[in-house]
């Protein structure tokens, strides 16, 4: 293995965990090595700890089945799909400004994850599966709170090799409970997909057809014809396998991007008058006009305000990738076999890329200020063949949030960027929560 100055030099560093080496990247032509090689495709092993739950989902799949499995999901996230679900996010996200007029009358301070966590959630099932969870309503909380406990159950396994291997892992209290929570969530989206599949079967027998009224169609109906064109090359199980994959990428991460977003719009009031401005230039006074597509296009500072959030605290601090064959940077070879860890959080702060890395410039992401910007430089939602397929329904998903919030609330954050706990889990969260005030503009 090279020697410590050397990595440094190209913007990495290494460790052994046991006989794994592992090496911690931070540099854009360090990222695009990795991320750009069609040959390194493969997650690293630690993902293999959510193959109980996401199976072979797109997540976790590799080789040909996860080339197949991209190609025929992608068509579910084209941009005129993308417009049906605008609705849904207009909607769940006036209902999330609902419960926060209740929780912060009387000037009340509240931790704003929560009620974005709630949120997404109920955005996510109703895009993927065409349900209605009520999870902000109090709803069915079961699918949450399990799906919280087996992410944190994770983080911890993760960081316990000695709980590495199954046979250990499982006989222990927190294996168990994993095990339950996954039992748990697994019944429920099966129950959805049957019930789903049954109505689907039942109207083509009668011949229904959909006549003038177009209906919406979710993540798990395009799933669905998939299944019925081809049932044993696209099974039940490789449904459920898609949907639970898309319910855990798209839930949290959009949650915390939201949250990270309005916390700093929070601490600086110049940009909040600003995006207000904007915002107000599109709706005018009207706060029940409802958000299309079209609007959130307007919205372009809103935009340069995400992707610069999304830069200080990108919600996944860092991905990883197992080297299937050696990578050369800039003279110096990983070999095969070597886990990297990309820290998006580090990268995110190269003073080459973003001069004065700390301070929140929203004009960074302006056009004219992108141009010459290393490919590389920012990779919120990763990047190369393995992309995050869901970005743009993300950033359509958090401008509507955003943009509704405000347009009933100034938000003041209550805690200065040094006050916060970081924590790096599957998403970058702030242990002491993000407290914030919310004073009603109307």
């Amino acid at each position: 293995m090279i020697k410590y100055h050397q990595m440094l030099n190209i913007g990495a560093f290494y460790i052994w965990t046991g006989f794994r080496p592992v090496v911690f990247a931070f540099s854009p032509e360090f990222f695009e090595a990795i991320l750009k090689n069609p040959s390194n495709l493969q997650k690293s092993f630690g993902y293999t700890f959510l193959s109980l739950w996401l199976k072979e989902g797109l997540i976790v799949s590799e080789g040909n089945k996860w080339k197949q499995r991209r190609k025929a999901i992608t068509s579910a996230f084209h941009f005129r799909i993308l417009e049906d679900f605008v609705s849904v996010f207009d909607c769940q996200s006036n209902f999330m400004i609902k419960k926060l007029k209740e929780a912060t009358a009387g000037g009340k301070v509240v931790d704003i994850v929560p009620y974005t966590t709630k949120c997404t959630l109920d955005i996510i099932c109703e895009t993927s599966m065409g349900i209605k969870l009520r999870a902000q309503d109090d709803g069915d909380a079961v699918y949450l709170t399990s799906m919280h406990k087996v992410c944190e159950a994770f983080i911890s396994r993760l960081l316990r090799p000695w709980l590495w291997p199954n046979w250990i892992y499982f006989n222990t209290h927190e294996g168990k409970m994993f095990k339950e929570n996954i039992f748990a969530m697994d019944k429920f989206t099966r129950q959805v997909i049957q019930e789903k599949k049954a109505e689907v079967l039942s109207k083509l027998q009668i011949g229904e057809e959909s006549g003038s009224e177009k209906k919406r169609k979710v993540f798990l109906d395009l799933l669905l014809d998939l299944h019925l064109c081809d049932p044993e090359k696209f099974t039940e199980e490789d449904i459920q396998e898609e949907v639970d994959s898309f319910m855990f990428a798209g839930h949290d991460t959009t949650a915390v991007g939201t949250s990270w977003t309005l916390y700093m719009i929070g601490l600086y009031p110049e940009v909040q008058e600003k995006l207000i401005e904007e915002i107000d230039a599109v709706f005018g006074n009207d706060i029940n006009k409802p958000i299309t597509e079209d609007c959130l296009r307007e919205l372009k500072y809103l935009e340069c305000v995400i992707k610069e959030s999304q830069r200080i605290y990108p919600p996944a601090p860092f991905i990883a990738r197992h080297t299937q064959e050696d990578v050369e940077i800039d003279g110096l070879k990983i070999p095969k076999g070597t886990t990297c860890m990309l820290v998006i959080y580090m990268l995110h702060r190269n003073k080459d890329m973003f001069p004065d890395p700390e301070t929140f410039d929203p004009d960074r992401f302006l056009p004219e200020n992108s141009i010459k910007r290393h490919p590389f430089a920012y990779c919120p939602f990763s990047a190369g063949p393995r992309n995050c397929i869901g970005q743009k329904f993300a950033m359509m998903e958090e401008k509507t949030m955003i943009a509704n919030v405000l347009r009933h609330f100034r938000i003041q954050s209550m805690e200065q960027r040094d006050k916060l706990k970081l924590a790096a889990e599957m998403v970058l969260r702030s242990r002491n929560g993000i407290k914030v005030k919310l004073i009603p503009r109307r």
